[in-house]
């Protein structure tokens, strides 16, 4: 087989898993319900309607309130991950996924989950088109890049980058389609593809789960798993924090103590006015 055919198999495989791990019943996060349970403890109803809108960098809300419900996030998903999966419960979850292995499907939902909830903190836009069962084209792209971010792929953070910057500088909020299905960031996607499946066919299929992804339920999975999926969530999650789409000019990267909170993009001196809203 030459290395063309090599690179589209691996791709394929890749696609595959992806795919199964999307369908598993609790996967998608609602991007809404999310945003709306992340930001509630901190910030106004306005706030939270405009993060939902526009994205929380566009409402204003500080950098220290989004790092700390990413943190929170992180810390949720890895303490899932770690222990008995909730996906591995849920009756007739693991026979949508066919031929990909249960345990592989199962840790890259976690992996999905926790892409999400950072990637909507960060204020991308929905990455789902409603209660379609497939991913567009455009989505699995873009989850392709985020799952290369957590695993070190490093050309992978150049197409995250560019999507950032599109999304960035356009009036709707959604996805670069042509970008990510057949323009520029189309072929990175397609090698981060192929790494991720080369590296899921030498090291899981072929070698075994167990020596590849920590098994949940085995005596080591929780440390094993706490090793590896902590720090490719904190990769993921640094990477987002530094894109332009994150950092719009009228928000403050740090808060005080004398002008604690911005609302609609207004430094506010007095803390009660915050909290009844403007």
């Amino acid at each position: 087989m030459d290395d063309s055919n090599t690179i589209a198999t691996a791709g394929s495989t890749f696609s595959q898993a992806l795919n199964a791990a999307a369908k598993l019943p609790g996967v998608r996060i609602d991007r809404a319900a999310y945003l709306r349970t992340a930001l509630k403890r901190h910030c106004t109803e306005g706030q939270i309607e405009r993060a939902i809108a526009d994205g929380p960098a566009a409402a204003g809300i500080l950098l220290e309130i989004i790092t700390e419900a990413a943190n929170t996030s992180i810390r949720y998903e890895t303490s899932k991950v770690t222990g008995l999966s909730a996906l591995a419960g849920v009756p007739g979850g693991f026979a949508m996924i066919g031929t990909v292995p249960a345990d592989v499907a199962q840790y890259l939902g976690h992996m999905l989950r926790i892409s999400q909830k950072l990637a909507y903190i960060y204020s991308w836009p929905d990455l789902f088109n409603g209660d379609d069962d497939e991913m567009d084209e455009a989505t699995e792209g873009i989850l392709t890049l985020f799952l290369g971010v957590m695993v070190g792929v490093q050309i992978a953070q150049g197409g995250v980058a560019k999507a950032a910057a599109m999304i960035a500088a356009q009036a709707a909020k959604k996805l670069p389609q042509q970008a990510l299905t057949k323009g520029v960031i189309y072929p990175v996607v397609k090698k981060v593809a192929s790494y991720l499946g080369a590296q899921m066919t030498k090291k899981i299929f072929a070698s075994g789960v167990a020596k590849a992804i920590p098994l949940v339920g085995s005596v080591l999975s929780g440390g094993l798993t706490l090793g590896t999926f902590l720090p490719m969530a904190r990769k993921l999650q640094k990477h987002l924090a530094s894109l332009e789409l994150t950092k719009p000019g009228h928000r403050p990267e740090t808060a005080h103590a004398s002008n604690p909170l911005i609302v609609d993009g207004e430094l506010l001196n007095d803390p009660d006015e915050a909290k009844r809203g403007r």
